[in-house]
């Protein structure tokens, strides 16, 4: 590996995914971008301007010819599974944004290609390093609502037009598109860290406007008795809190999203891997018809860049483990197979 403390990094991929939710926190955390896959004339000029001395390439082959640490793979879901093996089988440690692959056996190949060739891999599940996911955490250890039943977790707005030039809102859930391989990713991934392993109970994925699915209902039953009610949707005229979850001392609510993807968006990155604005989403205790205002976490996505330096490094394990990566590739190929439609 080159310098351990400044890692070279290439991303495929520089639209949403790849600009936004990667770049700037990898800036953050001390990588250096040396490169994109991409041959949008727009998306080039975006690299160029945000990483001057970046280079743009058409190929992962390309990409890896670079000499690079580290394969941040952040293109179309069809192409997740391939990139990343072609990483892999060059030698170079890769990331994988959600989901790692379309389905359960691709899943499966990336992390066999990465057991045969001894190269790590780890998904992108930034959701576990928002604010509400960190207050959770803490809440939970300290047993505020006592013994916890049922969990209500979601992603809901209201889009009754689907966009025609969105990927994931045109392309079938074969090729990629949806909802279900958009959103409940993180909400399934967020149901296991917080209460552990769990066997999908009920599923309804559907398609309202007739493109991708674009509305889901996922009930899990996890192995310490809670319920999972997870939820996404971009048909919902009334969305519901972000999270409640109930235990027998009372719930927590936390309304809103986390304020980071806002401010990636904007432009601004966590420098040094901190960020200098609150990142703190507002969290309600209930009991009944009162409340409290509970102290809430700060979100930093650039914990899991820092930890994926770190594991670069050999000083720590990587951010998310494989297993994790297949429970929730899973549970989504056995929401579609037993979905109510």
């Amino acid at each position: 590996m080159s310098e351990v403390t400044r890692p070279r990094v290439g991303i495929t991929g520089f639209g949403l995914a790849g600009r936004y939710f990667h770049a700037p926190l990898l800036k953050g955390a001390g990588f250096e971008i040396v490169g994109a896959v991409t041959s949008n004339p727009e998306r080039i000029s975006h690299l160029k301007s945000d990483f001057p001395d970046a280079v743009a390439v058409k190929t992962v082959e390309e990409l890896i010819a670079l000499k690079i640490d580290l394969l941040v793979v952040a293109t179309a879901n069809i192409v997740h599974a391939k990139e990343a093996i072609a990483g892999l089988r060059a030698g170079i440690p890769v990331v994988v944004d959600k989901p790692m692959a379309l389905n359960l056996a691709q899943t499966e190949e990336i992390i066999r290609v990465s057991e045969e060739t001894g190269v790590p891999v780890t998904t992108y599940f930034s959701r576990r390093w928002d604010s509400d996911a960190l207050t959770i955490k803490r809440v939970l250890k300290e047993g505020l609502l006592g013994e916890i039943i049922r969990m209500d977790s979601r992603f809901e707005r209201f889009r009754p037009d689907a966009n025609p030039n969105s990927w994931r809102e045109t392309t079938p859930e074969a090729e990629g598109g949806g909802l279900v391989l958009d959103l409940q990713p993180h909400l399934v991934s967020l149901a296991l860290d917080w209460f552990g392993p769990a066997e999908l109970k009920y599923a309804s994925v559907r398609s309202i406007r007739g493109g991708a699915d674009d509305d889901s209902v996922l009930v899990l039953k996890h192995a310490n008795g809670v319920d999972s009610y997870l939820a996404a949707s971009a048909v919902q005229g009334s969305p519901g809190p972000r999270i409640r979850i109930s235990g027998t001392k009372g719930s927590l609510v936390i309304f809103d999203l986390d304020p980071q993807e806002d401010l990636l968006r904007s432009g601004k990155y966590p420098k040094d891997g901190v960020w200098d604005v609150p990142t703190a989403t507002p969290a309600y205790f209930f009991t009944g018809t009162d409340f409290t205002e509970i102290v809430s976490e700060n979100g930093n996505y650039c914990e899991y860049y820092l930890a994926v330096k770190a594991a670069l490094g050999g000083n720590s394990p990587w951010p998310v483990p494989v297993e994790d990566s297949l429970a929730v590739a899973r549970i989504l190929d056995e929401a579609r197979e037993i979905s109510i439609r």
